[in-house]
């Protein structure tokens, strides 16, 4: 996760990150430039075309279309966010229930061996994880007619929170957790799968293809369109103006790809790794 001051204009204005849209969309940005340009020359050089043309009146095309791209836009931004903070909410989650549990385990446990055990597992469950939320074959899981070679009986989150389970219903038999705090160790206990679960939800359920590719499609043809119209106004000055546009619809849309699923390798992504390593910290400090 990249680390800033929200309250720092001058920094972000005049430096570029590596997870910052105008690295990724330069090419992009040149072709539409001399595409620009080639339109502007088309119209004014080659053609001549009278400032009566029919071709002036395409921007009012843009006009009408332009509330519609904002909406799409602004609902495309606010659905790939509202998955990136569940995501945060749900590892916040995951932090605050391995401190109740291991709260708790330290009040009732008396033996170093087993409070040994869990200063290990709980903290081992966040971590595979974070690398099980990282797998690409996990994003994959609910495609249809793809044929992964992936044994469905190793869910490594799983597995480990079958042995914590154990280990607890072990120590249940062996009269050192009573039945009663038995059952106050079991919310905690069913919270990790549930949160596993639901990350899984935003991992592998992405944006209906077909509004993504809409999307794209709508933006492309869109500016393509733009030097058509603006020409005739702007002469030359059409080819930055375009430019810039295009930067600002292409960008919102990159934006939205990268954070909706938030527990990847991307800049602006979960800091899964730290938050594991933090809750190793705590809960050792704890038990």
């Amino acid at each position: 996760m990249v680390q800033y001051n929200p309250k720092d204009w001058i920094t972000f204005i005049f430096r570029f990150h590596k997870s910052d849209t105008f690295r990724q969309l330069l090419p992009m940005m040149v072709f539409i430039g001399f595409y620009s340009a080639g339109i502007g020359y088309l119209e004014i050089e080659y053609w001549k075309l009278a400032d009566d043309s029919h071709v002036k009146n395409i921007t009012i095309m843009h006009g009408m279309l332009g509330f519609v791209i904002s909406l799409l836009l602004a609902y495309r931004t606010n659905t790939a966010y509202d998955r990136w903070w569940e995501g945060r909410k749900l590892w916040g989650s995951l932090v605050n229930n391995s401190r109740n549990l291991a709260i708790k385990l330290s009040a009732i446990l008396n033996d170093e061996s087993d409070r040994n055990y869990f200063k290990r597992m709980i903290p081992g469950y966040a971590s595979v994880l974070a690398k099980h939320l990282s797998n690409e074959d996990t994003s994959k899981m609910l495609f249809e007619g793809l044929d992964l070679e992936i044994d469905h009986h190793k869910h490594r989150p799983n597995q480990v929170a079958k042995m914590i389970f154990q280990k607890v219903n072990d120590l249940h038999k062996q009269g050192k957790i009573s039945g009663e705090q038995l059952i106050i160790l079991n919310a905690e206990l069913q919270s990790f799968t549930d949160v596993c679960g639901a990350c899984e939800r935003i991992k592998n359920t992405p944006i209906p293809y077909s509004y993504s590719a809409f999307i794209k499609k709508f933006i492309f043809f869109y500016v393509m369109t733009l030097p058509f119209g603006y020409v005739f106004s702007l002469g030359y000055y059409t080819i930055p103006v375009v430019i810039f546009i295009f930067y600002v619809l292409a960008s919102l849309e990159l934006i939205a790809e990268e954070i909706e699923d938030p527990f990847g390798g991307d800049a602006n992504d979960l800091p899964t790794t730290k938050i594991s390593s933090n809750i190793k910290k705590h809960i050792e400090e704890i038990l």
